[in-house]
């Protein structure tokens, strides 16, 4: 059975960092991209970001591009999310997930096959 299990949320000051990690089990994820998504209540879940199967490609939603890192380690099957500058507005639930396939449109909630259950990220001002 196919796991993705988040860790490293909880809550920190505006300004701080947090680093979230994303355990995967069940299968080997080292041939598929996987990203992160967050989502507030009552809101769509939104693209933050992603990686190739490599990592050697990622991308970034705009609202976290320079402060927001994502990495990967295909050998512990493990995605990573380094969160810098944390703004009261990047409060949310956040989300890993991964793909079954080699292409996909990177942002697009669609192209995931796995998700993780979540772990709450918040940022006090």
């Amino acid at each position: 059975q196919v796991q993705l299990v988040e860790s490293g949320g909880g809550l920190v000051q505006a300004g701080g960092s947090l680093r979230l990690s994303c355990a995967a089990s069940g299968r080997t994820f080292r041939t598929s991209p996987m990203g992160w998504f967050r989502q507030l209540p009552g809101k769509e879940r939104e693209f933050v970001a992603a990686s190739s199967w490599s990592g050697g490609s990622t991308y970034y939603a705009d609202s976290v591009k320079g402060r927001f890192t994502i990495s990967r380690d295909n050998a512990k099957n493990t995605m990573y999310l380094q969160m810098s500058s944390l703004k009261p507005e990047d409060t949310a639930v956040y989300y890993c997930a991964a793909s079954r396939y080699a292409s996909i449109s990177y942002s697009g909630i669609k192209g995931y096959d796995y998700w993780g259950q979540g772990t709450q990220v918040t940022v006090s001002s």
